[in-house]
């Protein structure tokens, strides 16, 4: 490869990284893989909040799996939701978002916890964003 050739390819991929799409595709990806991970890891030591009060009473009285260990799989997949999104936005990305919808319908079940409903549709519209831009920026 020329110089010249090396050169127009750095050049190309410096003018990509400077594209504000390309960089919101890079907030979001870290974002939402970082996010699931720790939020998955939190019910396991429950430093942020007790996250087992998050859980609807009736999806509790329905599942065979006492509730705290419920929060324990429900963390377990948040990780591996955060690991694929690290790895496979494309994939993860809409998983992420569907998850967020699922959190959303838990939480006004309850009747309570509105405001954090709110803030779960607002992450699940920037995992659904994310997948859009991963289908252009993303291997």
């Amino acid at each position: 490869m020329s110089t010249t050739t090396a050169n127009l390819g750095h050049h190309a991929v410096a003018a990509e990284h400077s594209r504000p799409a390309y960089q919101a595709y890079q907030i979001l990806h870290f974002a939402f893989t970082v996010a699931p991970i720790l939020a998955g890891l939190d019910k396991f030591f429950h430093l942020m909040v007790n996250w087992d009060m998050y859980l609807a009473p009736w999806i509790a009285r329905i599942s065979p799996i006492p509730a705290h260990n419920l929060m324990l799989g429900i963390g377990v997949v948040e990780i591996i939701a955060g690991l694929l999104v690290a790895v496979k936005p494309k994939i993860g990305a809409p998983i992420v978002g569907a998850w967020l919808i699922g959190i959303i319908i838990n939480l006004v079940s309850m009747g309570t916890y509105f405001d954090i409903a709110l803030r779960d549709l607002g992450l699940s519209l920037g995992a659904w964003a994310l997948w859009r831009l991963s289908l252009e920026f993303a291997d």
